[in-house]
């Protein structure tokens, strides 16, 4: 059994300036998106400048979205009795699920200014987002934040006392979700598109494969307090939200390899035609 290790929250003091590990997380996560959409762009011929502002597009959508469907998903009735608490953004709460909606915002805008395919745009953000969940996870570790529930064996290795919550070994869930929300979904996707995709398939899969890990690890994960268990005395508010991903994603996929073998077959049909002519 481990204990969690309380970690102070700033990483890095210089005079007045405190660098939060929670703020670094985001920079990492951002950096790390700006690096794979650079390598990313020399296949779809996009310019530095054209990165470098879709990056910008997607933070902003990551901290409006996030910060809105924080506050509409999980805290509308503070919200109602206190209106300027959606932007007091130091005291926390921030939504998966609401930052994805608002990076897919983003993205739409994005491909607008630049008369871009909107779904060329997600298929690259499917590739270079997963980095910056498992940082953001990794953040809410450090936050001694949204921790597990507790473990049913007791000899369970990695099981964790967290002791700002109480004396009981929990799932560091927060781990798990940056294993397989962040690295394993990374990994998945990104060899999957080393090879030419239909289009939208890369999207397909990061709503599948995210829509998979988040539901299966919020059994793992405490709900919380002031939502518990949303739907049939079992489904959290995380599963609620997630589940139509995993559905979107599989239809999606579907679509996206029939459109291709109906154009592939199309094309051969004029090949065809061309060579009897």
């Amino acid at each position: 059994m481990l204990t969690y290790p309380h970690i102070d929250p700033i990483a890095l003091s210089l005079g007045p300036l405190k660098v939060h590990w929670y703020g670094l997380m985001y920079l990492l996560g951002f950096g790390s998106a700006y690096l794979l959409a650079l390598w990313r762009a020399k296949r779809i011929g996009w310019t530095n400048d054209q990165v470098a502002d879709l990056i910008f597009y997607c933070a902003m959508g990551v901290i409006i979205g996030g910060r809105l469907g924080y506050v509409f998903f999980y805290g509308f009735d503070r919200f109602i009795n206190d209106p300027l608490w959606a932007i007091r953004l130091w005291e926390g709460g921030m939504s998966f699920h609401g930052g994805f909606l608002g990076v897919l915002v983003a993205g739409f805008l994005f491909a607008r200014r630049y008369n871009t395919p909107w779904l060329e745009i997600t298929d690259l953000l499917a590739v270079i987002v997963p980095p910056g969940l498992m940082f953001g996870r990794i953040g809410n570790f450090i936050g001694g934040e949204l921790w597990g529930r507790p473990v049913t064996n007791p000899e369970l290795p990695w099981g964790m006392v967290f002791p700002h919550v109480d004396a009981l070994a929990r799932h560091p869930s927060q781990l798990y979700e940056a294993l397989f929300e962040g690295l394993v979904l990374f990994l998945v996707i990104f060899i999957f598109t080393l090879k030419p995709r239909p289009r939208m398939a890369a999207s397909s899969l990061f709503l599948i494969g995210y829509g998979l890990a988040r539901f299966n690890i919020e059994f793992f994960r405490e709900p919380d307090v002031d939502q518990g268990f949303v739907l049939f005395n079992w489904m959290t508010k995380g599963q609620m939200l997630t589940a139509p991903m995993i559905i979107l994603g599989v239809v999606l996929l579907i679509i996206s390899y029939r459109k291709s073998n109906v154009a592939r077959v199309a094309e051969q049909s004029r090949a065809a035609l061309a060579k009897r002519s």
